[in-house]
């Protein structure tokens, strides 16, 4: 089987490139950087440049053979390139598209009427599909680092709201076992931790990984989408972000399931082992 990843260079889409690798597999790639791919995966991968703003020929020559296909796309427009990719790999004969999608597409919160649409292109392309629909990424808290290591303080509008963040090697390994399998298709996977937290809990978590006190400080939405501003700019995504904050306030996005355990056959990785693993960034 021949499998092509789509945003092979990114958090989610290297990993499972390295879990197709590990399993015997030789992936192809669809990247901006050939250089990138080659200091993150070697001469393991076939790569193919591109850019799915204007894919051109190509992405054609990328799908040529290809069976299955792992999709990660995001921004406010994703849905164009979504449709872009499911469209061109039905023509040319792919049997499977998995897209990383998110839970909050059940919901509407945030980035979810993105994915939607998303979602809905693929659909009427035609091509059998599975959609991961994923919690928060416990990778996020990296957006916290930096104001941990100088201030000893994680700032955020989310109250004692609970989230159940998913560890990325969670996702990936539901995402390669959906696209080598095929035993999901047709389905849409909803995946988070194992557990929902307040970001109060995660901030003492990170502390005692860090070994020095870490405290939690709420903040009002004005001040969060201020703040957001200053370093992602006004618009869209910065309302999405402070429209995901006011939910888990509200404690609209505190679902937790046992997909990775079905999927997987093992129980998701807890926050606490995130923390541990990546110490280094918060000291």
């Amino acid at each position: 089987m021949k499998y092509l990843v789509i945003g092979a260079t990114g958090n989610i889409g290297a990993r499972v490139v390295q879990r197709l690798i590990n399993a015997g597999a030789r992936p192809s790639v669809f990247v901006r950087s050939t250089k990138r791919a080659k200091a993150l995966f070697c001469d393991q991968v076939d790569i193919h440049v591109g850019d799915l703003e204007n894919p051109g020929p190509s992405l054609g020559r990328a799908l040529v053979g290809v069976d299955g296909i792992f999709l990660v796309t995001d921004g406010l427009d994703l849905e164009k390139r979504d449709r872009a990719v499911s469209f061109a790999a039905n023509r040319a004969g792919v049997r499977h598209v998995v897209k990383l999608s998110t839970l909050d597409v059940r919901t509407g919160i945030g980035t979810g009427p993105w994915h939607a649409r998303g979602e809905n292109a693929v659909r009427e392309s035609g091509v059998a599909f599975t959609f991961i629909q994923a919690a928060g990424f416990m990778s996020n808290a990296f957006g916290w680092s930096e104001s941990i290591r100088r201030e000893g303080v994680l700032r955020s509008s989310t109250g004692g709201g609970k989230i159940a963040f998913i560890h990325p090697d969670d996702i990936a390994a539901v995402a390669t076992a959906s696209l080598t399998t095929r035993d999901y298709d047709g389905q849409a996977l909803v995946i988070t931790g194992p557990e929902a937290l307040s970001y109060g809990e995660m901030t003492d978590t990170i502390g005692r990984a860090i070994g020095k006190p870490v405290r939690f400080e709420e903040i009002t939405d004005g001040q969060a989408y201020a703040r957001t501003v200053e370093w992602a700019g006004k618009g869209a995504y910065a309302d999405a972000l402070v429209d995901i904050w006011r939910a888990v306030r509200e404690g609209r996005l505190d679902t937790v399931t046992d997909g990775v355990k079905q999927i997987t056959g093992r129980e998701p990785i807890p926050f606490d082992q995130w923390a541990t693993e990546n110490t280094a960034s918060f000291q």
